[in-house]
């Protein structure tokens, strides 16, 4: 699979299982005509559609992840939240945001990994946060914003 249209080497590939912006995702990726590959295990019933591919993979805790890390291509565009999928990828040259449209950086995936791990240490004292913000459709238009701004950016350096 290789993009068409204005992108021939990239793709947007997505860490499924959790994404609250698959539509958005599709929905921009068609107007830049980039192929989007969604990975979900086989518990989450994510449909297909034209440009946009479905790699079921098991249910254990890091089969995305891992069938992520291991398929992802120097140019692509990956969104996750998880920050040590963050970490793979950018060393692999990808563009990578958070589904609330942050986009990580090698300069401060660091800095997010030893803050997971020191909130993990939390948990394990008993110790928990309030976890994250309800998602809204404010978060939703922000995504979407910051996804188009990275594509028009890519577009203009090809």
């Amino acid at each position: 699979m290789g993009g068409s249209g204005n992108f021939p080497d990239v793709r947007i590939v997505v860490d499924g299982d959790a994404c609250p912006v698959k539509s958005e995702i599709a929905e921009t990726a068609s107007r830049f005509h980039i192929d989007v590959i969604m990975v979900s295990s086989y518990d989450h019933l994510i449909q297909g559609s034209k440009g946009v591919s479905v790699v079921r993979v098991d249910r254990s805790d890091q089969s995305a992840d891992l069938y992520i890390a291991n398929h992802i291509r120097r140019g692509d565009i990956v969104t996750t939240n998880d920050y040590g999928l963050a970490a793979l990828a950018l060393a692999k040259g990808c563009e990578v945001m958070s589904f609330r449209g942050t986009i990580y950086r090698n300069d401060s995936i660091d800095f997010m990994l030893d803050r997971r791990h020191t909130s993990a240490k939390e948990r394990k004292r008993g110790r928990y946060g309030k976890g994250p913000k309800p998602f809204t459709l404010e978060d939703r238009e922000v995504f979407q914003h910051k996804l188009t701004k990275l594509l028009l950016r890519l577009q203009e350096n090809e």
